[in-house]
């Protein structure tokens, strides 16, 4: 019981959101204004803050970092040739990329602060996990545009913008330079980033319960195209399953143990990032099928998570 507290509160603050949007207690534009403070602001300052204060060594983590990435390419690489059978290049690499970028931001860190309060090794996980899940948007985002030769920059050139332009990548970055400068950072800016950062969570939280309510309605008031049964579940099984189960086998036998372990499987585990249904919306491909994946997928993660995280605790915590 004690386990499916937290994912409860998850639960809550998302159906709160919901809530609000169904009964229009606040402005319609809420959920955007608050992915924005959330994602420019409380996320890179609440990694930046729990990096800086983080040893180098432990933050420099050489097996969990290679395995959780090996996981990844393997996921992408198995959905993207499978799904140039049914496809083209451009829908393989979108649905690739939706069973491999998981929302290790908006849920990952909520959920990890919730198991985990306190524990600086949750924020780790979660800020490294961020950063190979930006990498892997990255390089799909140079194979679409080598894929409908539209690319005028060096595809290195792409992949380096859309890092350097991104603020978990950016917060994340400065704090493990503060870290590995062992600059120890002054205590009205250390409690200033600390309330920033935990906002986070429950605006997270509740802005995803807003985007769900609102996708939810227009799946039911419009006539758009539909992602056929088969497409959604092997998208969500990959993304829910096969890539946490990876995940698990590697870290395993790259010698990752105990909490890290556990920690490193959920944030495998998290469902599609919305960053997805962008991509697809600004490609034109597969736009409205993503954005059924992730509410499907979003959805399906408050019955997943349990049971990875029972699993886990049961089988691989000593």
């Amino acid at each position: 019981m004690m386990i499916l507290l937290p994912l409860l509160a998850v639960l809550a603050i998302m159906l709160l959101g919901a809530l609000a949007q169904r009964f229009r207690w606040l402005p319609s534009k809420t959920d955007i204004w608050l992915n924005e403070y959330v994602y420019y602001l409380a996320f890179p300052a609440i990694l930046f803050i729990s990096l800086a204060k983080t040893p180098i060594a432990t933050i420099l983590n050489g097996p969990f970092i290679a395995a959780y990435l090996l996981a990844m390419v393997l996921t992408y690489g198995l959905c993207q040739k499978l799904s140039l059978r049914y496809g083209s290049h451009s829908e393989a690499n979108i649905r690739a990329l939706a069973v491999t970028f998981g929302n290790t931001a908006f849920i990952g860190i909520p959920v990890l602060m919730m198991l985990y309060p306190e524990d600086p090794l949750a924020l780790m996980a979660t800020a490294m996990t961020s950063l190979l899940s930006v990498g892997m948007f990255a390089f799909a985002l140079v194979k679409l545009d080598l894929a409908r030769n539209n690319s005028p920059r060096h595809p290195l050139l792409t992949m380096a913008r859309t890092l350097a332009t991104n603020p978990i990548v950016l917060g994340c970055l400065a704090g493990i330079v503060v870290s590995a400068l062992t600059v120890k950072i002054p205590s009205s800016l250390d409690t200033a980033l600390q309330l920033i950062g935990k906002s986070s969570s429950p605006c997270a939280l509740f802005a995803i319960g807003i985007v769900l309510a609102k996708a939810m309605r227009r799946q039911t008031g419009d006539g758009s195209r539909f992602s056929s049964a088969t497409e959604q579940t092997l998208i969500n099984f990959a993304k829910l399953v096969l890539q946490p189960l990876l995940a698990l086998v590697l870290f395993s036998l790259f010698g990752v143990s105990g909490e890290l372990r556990v920690m490193g499987t959920l944030l495998a585990a998290m469902p599609t990032a919305a960053s997805v249904y962008l991509l697809a919306q600004r490609y034109q491909t597969l736009d409205e099928q993503s954005a059924q994946w992730i509410m499907l997928g979003t959805v399906l993660t408050l019955l997943a998570l349990p049971l990875w995280l029972a699993v886990l605790n049961t089988f691989f915590i000593q």
